[in-house]
């Protein structure tokens, strides 16, 4: 049980905000209050289409960011964390579907397939993959919005509803602000900090969490801006309290959750 009262923040209806650390785009909210991605990812080898369903979407006010290739798409992934991904298959140097199992391995954000394989085996191994949606070349520009759009209203319920963040034999309750660890639930005694910082790794699990981000998320109950060393003392406090190795320390940026489950 928590020491201390937990100040929620950043949980208001209304349009996602970003903070910036180094120069680089932290998300701080993935839905706005429409329940619209603000960064969508476009894999598409077809330069033309992918630059009429990007200015579609930008008409919409997402974000968008195009690849032609599996390795383009790799590092966009990597550098700009999309909230949303629209994978063709055929792609000049790999497979699509490859592309989809690797990042349904360790995101859950909304993927749909769009792609000329129009047999329903394709479409069953699509979705089987990990995939929200499959869509057939040629299609519509409005139903792909529609499409895109309703799966992502449906993660947010998905979200929202959900109030149990888990990974491994750990498990934090949102609502009624309670850790829990093995399967016998032994409760976790954690400050109001300790709280804080688990609940931001375990909604980021296995992505790299500057320190510089990871300060501009937890503050103190008076607003007071957490200093550096007292994140590294929190961190192994939490470490100690939790047991295990699942923070990971990648020197020289900062923390990684490894969710090993």
């Amino acid at each position: 049980m928590l020491q201390c009262t937990l100040k929620a923040r950043g949980s208001g209806e209304g349009t996602g905000t970003k903070m910036r650390s180094s120069g680089a785009s932290v998300k701080t909210e993935v839905w706005d209050g429409k329940g619209i991605a603000m960064k969508i990812l476009i894999v598409e080898d077809d330069a033309g289409l992918g630059r009429g369903i990007s200015f579609a979407l930008e008409q919409e006010g997402r974000t968008v960011f195009r690849a032609q290739t599996l390795k383009e798409a790799k590092a966009l992934w990597e550098k700009e964390s999309p909230d949303a991904l629209i994978l063709d298959l055929n792609l000049p140097d790999g497979d699509g579907i490859d592309f989809c199992k690797k990042i349904r391995k360790f995101s859950d954000v909304p993927i749909l397939i769009l792609t000329a394989r129009d047999m329903e085996t394709d479409e069953i191994i699509g979705l089987t993959s990990g995939a929200d949606d499959y869509i057939t070349k040629p299609f519509s520009v409005s139903v792909l919005k529609l499409r895109l759009q309703k799966i992502l209203e449906r993660r947010r319920e998905k979200t929202e509803g959900s109030t149990v963040l888990k990974s491994g034999e750990i498990s934090l309750d949102t609502k009624s602000l309670h850790v829990f660890r093995g399967e016998e639930r032994r409760e976790v005694d954690l400050t109001m900090t300790e709280f804080r910082l688990l609940q931001y790794f375990l909604e980021n699990k296995n992505q790299v969490l500057l320190k510089e981000q990871i300060l501009q998320h937890i503050w103190d109950a008076d607003g007071n801006f957490v200093e550096e060393n007292t994140l590294s003392v929190n961190i192994s406090r939490l470490r100690k309290k939790l047991g295990g190795d699942c923070i990971r320390t990648i020197q020289g940026m900062g923390y990684l959750w490894e969710d090993k489950a």
